[in-house]
């Protein structure tokens, strides 16, 4: 299947964008929006959009078959991996969760439709609604699909035009979503563009900040400062910056047949999408006292990843990202020769998964790519104190403890500081309703306009 010329990224390689081209993209995206978009009722929206989704999830969609045949090629992850990965994030998309996270954000599910009221709202005699920005300007990260699909299916929904910009070579999957809505929708699909250019074209990017209601990114610290201190004041900017994630396993789950089933949890959230996201866990921490020891634990979860690297492969990595990985591996061995705190396991003859044990609860920044720290504690309190450098940063916690403290440890970790808990094993499988960040997906992007009736 070849894909039609349908977007900028279409373009064969050699073709060069100018400030011209996108200005004329960006009022042409515009215009489609007032003719096709605007006026669009939110369940025909949700219609389209959960249909689409559906169609991902068929092995029979020419879209997913070209995603598994190319996307090794494209994007550097295996044909399981991505097959994992287009399943977790379509399954959710479904009309009733839709539907569902419009209410939790919006207080009513056509509050983008018209004046309505929730019930807080109809006894004080107010209603409200909702309008998005007219066109939206997305900076893509390059690492993982999911931010940038997501950006793309909520301002859908919210019926904003939409200019995705990609980093060089990383539009296959940004490409293959919108051209499933322009198939199923064209005049939907009309309100997309995607093109890709090397960061830093100032000119380029210029033009498509000049057109935007709202830019959003995701990216680093810096570059979202950089991006912000470029745009009008009168265009809103939300920046997704860097983030960390982390595990926690208690001791008294670590007894009986529960510490296999949370090895295959634990390797489940490093191996999808290769541990690249921010939802990935860097760190496991396990805690000290319970029937299998942590480094026993950390052995444990080395044998799982090599199971996993023959059923669902790492992929071929950038020469720099495996280099990176043989130096941090380097210095592991040596501190492992002269010290019982610290182990190491690792793929021979690779760089496809690697473990390190240390006593040293101090939390490390991983090499990603499946590199995970499996680090002793007493408590969740002591991971805390180890993991105040990144305070602030940490977006997901992987929680693996009883029922009886899950409240408790869960509201403890919101007032340090993380923005989401999960059990371990969904910490790259957020919910449609997930706040990203600790922020409303949707909210974030409308404006409200209150009605007060006499």
């Amino acid at each position: 299947m070849n894909l039609p010329d349908y977007f900028l990224a279409d373009l064969p390689p050699e073709a060069s964008l100018s400030p011209a081209m996108l200005g004329e993209a960006c009022r042409a995206l515009k215009n489609n929006r007032e003719r096709f978009l605007a006026h669009r009722s939110t369940d025909s929206l949700i219609a389209v959009l959960s249909s689409v989704a559906s169609h991902w999830l068929e092995p029979s969609s020419h879209f997913r078959q070209l995603a598994l045949e190319r996307g090794p090629l494209e994007t550097g992850f295996s044909r399981a991996t991505l097959a994992r990965g287009l399943d977790a994030f379509f399954k959710p998309l479904t009309p009733e969760n839709f539907r569902a996270l419009l209410e939790q954000e919006l207080g009513h599910r056509h509050r983008l439709d018209k004046m309505v009221s929730s019930e807080p709202e109809a006894a004080a005699n107010r209603a409200a609604v909702g309008t998005a920005p007219e066109f939206l300007v997305h900076i893509a990260a390059g690492n993982l699909p999911n931010p940038t699909w997501m950006s793309l299916l909520l301002g859908l929904l919210v019926r904003s035009a939409q200019f995705i910009k990609c980093a060089r070579g990383t539009s296959f999957l940004p490409r293959l979503l919108a051209h499933s809505i322009y198939e199923a929708d064209p005049k939907l699909g009309a309100c997309l563009e995607i093109a890709e250019w090397q960061g830093g074209n100032e000119a380029l990017e210029a033009t498509v900040f000049a057109e935007a209601d709202c830019v959003t990114a995701t990216g680093g610290d810096e570059t979202l400062a950089a991006i912000r201190q470029r745009l009008s004041p009168r265009t809103r900017f939300l920046g997704y910056g860097h983030r960390v994630s982390f595990a926690y396993i208690a001791a008294n789950l670590l007894g009986g047949l529960l510490p296999r089933r949370l090895v295959s949890r634990a390797a489940d959230d490093i191996v999808a999408w290769n541990q690249l996201g921010c939802l990935s866990p860097q760190v496991i921490y396990v805690q000290t006292g319970g029937a299998l020891a942590p480094e026993a634990f950390a052995a444990q979860l080395a044998a799982e990843l090599a199971e996993r690297e023959e059923s669902e492969p790492r992929g071929a990595l950038p020469v720099e990202a495996a280099v990176a990985i043989a130096a941090r591996r380097s210095f592991y061995e040596v501190r492992a020769a002269h010290s019982p705190d610290t182990l190491l396991w690792c793929s021979p003859q690779s760089t496809a998964w690697t473990v390190v044990f240390e006593a040293d609860p101090l939390f490390q920044l991983s090499c990603l790519n499946r590199f995970v720290y499996v680090k002793a504690v007493a408590s969740l309190s002591e991971v805390l104190r180890s993991a105040e450098a990144v305070r602030g940063q940490v977006s997901t916690v992987g929680l693996a403890v009883t029922s009886d403290v899950e409240q408790d440890l869960a509201t403890e970790l919101a007032r340090w500081g993380a923005t989401r808990v999960c059990p371990l094993g969904q910490m790259q499988k957020p919910p449609l309703t997930w706040r990203h960040d600790g922020r409303p997906a949707l909210g974030d992007l409308i404006t409200w306009t209150d009605w007060e009736m006499e």
